[in-house]
């Protein structure tokens, strides 16, 4: 037999948040995401008008260092998903890296200017600890919640939209 889709409801907003984790979750992607897209589109400006050891770069230059922070954001969501399927958990890795995240980006302040090594390597530790929780929620965690026992078997429930 086959079911036909639009016959079955979808979950209203207010019923979605309830499901366990999904508040949380949606929260914790809301600043992932921010920290992700001001690093983004505000870093190669930041690394244009500071001096890295005396010197400074030209807009096009300052981008091409920029790119660090993306690469260690690549490093950072594999090994992030990797821990979080070994240990089956999720929200602490998730935890995990983004305080770690913290401390990083004064250390990037403090130190970043002093030498290339010195940016381009907290650049890419920074990445690397920021970048992995924002893919970690966007793709295991949202599959979690996806597959909880609220929204099972209802297909409909996954494209949120209110009554």
């Amino acid at each position: 037999m086959i079911r036909d889709h639009n016959s079955i409801p979808a979950i209203p907003f207010r019923q979605a948040l309830v499901i366990p984790g999904v508040l949380e979750f949606s929260v914790a992607l809301f600043f992932a995401k921010l920290v992700c897209y001001t690093f983004l589109f505000c870093l190669p400006d930041y690394v244009h008008s500071i001096k890295i050891g005396g010197q400074s770069y030209n807009s096009e230059k300052s981008a091409d260092i920029a790119t660090f922070y993306d690469i260690g954001g690549i490093v950072g969501s594999i090994i992030c998903g990797f821990l979080a399927d070994r240990t089956n958990c999720n929200a602490i890795v998730c935890v995990i890296f983004q305080l770690l995240s913290v401390p990083l980006l004064v250390i990037y302040y403090s130190y970043g200017g002093v030498s290339m090594v010195a940016q381009t390597g907290t650049m890419l530790i920074l990445g690397f600890f920021s970048n992995g929780p924002y893919a970690l929620i966007t793709t295991a965690v949202s599959a979690d919640l996806g597959t909880s026992e609220v929204v099972r078997g209802n297909a409909q429930a996954l494209a949120l939209c209110p009554q």
